[in-house]
């Protein structure tokens, strides 16, 4: 792989990275909210007009946010089975093939997801609810996670690309020397 594609594609990975440890951080505010929603709730029959509401809009970027970096761990669902079968020649096959679709995907999810954002966020789109809080924020991060998830499959594609047959990518020699 030439130094500045290496470069480039390690930065990518550091920021995904860095993006998911601090998203992993969010729910450090969800689960005692839903604790004290779930209390109040079923201990005090008073629930709370505003618990679930930020739970869900506190969820949302969690999952969106981490999906970038979870591609570059392996750590999405996938069809293991054949997968596991398969010499690593064909597995590397799949994955030429696999990434490219990935791509394609977010670039049409995303091609729809912008303006969407970009609207609520113009209007300052809320939610209408006794609460009412903004929702923009969380309309913004699903092309935000969309971005950087296609670029994570852009880095994936190119560590597979110029990786030699039988070569272990570095996600196994991260696993394999934690």
């Amino acid at each position: 792989m030439p130094v500045w594609l290496s470069v480039a594609t390690s930065a990518i990975t550091r920021l995904n990275r860095a993006i998911f440890h601090l998203t992993v951080w969010l729910m450090a505010i969800v689960v005692p909210v839903m604790l004290y929603e779930v209390v109040r709730r079923y201990a005090f029959n008073a629930p709370t007009v505003w618990g679930m509401e930020l739970a869900v809009l506190l969820f949302g970027p969690y999952f969106l946010l981490g999906g970038p970096y979870l591609l570059h761990l392996r750590g999405h669902v996938s069809l293991d089975l054949v997968r596991q079968r398969l010499d690593a020649a064909w597995q590397r096959r799949m994955d030429l093939v696999n990434f490219p679709v990935i791509m394609l995907f977010c670039a049409i999810l995303l091609y729809f997801s912008a303006p969407a954002a970009w609207s609520a966020w113009e209007y300052r789109e809320t939610s209408f609810s006794a609460w009412n809080p903004p929702i923009w924020p969380a309309k913004a991060m699903v092309p935000l996670a969309l971005a950087l998830m296609l670029l994570q499959a852009l880095v994936e594609f190119c560590r597979v690309l110029y990786r030699a047959d039988g070569e272990l990518s570095s996600t196994e020699v991260e696993s394999a020397h934690p």
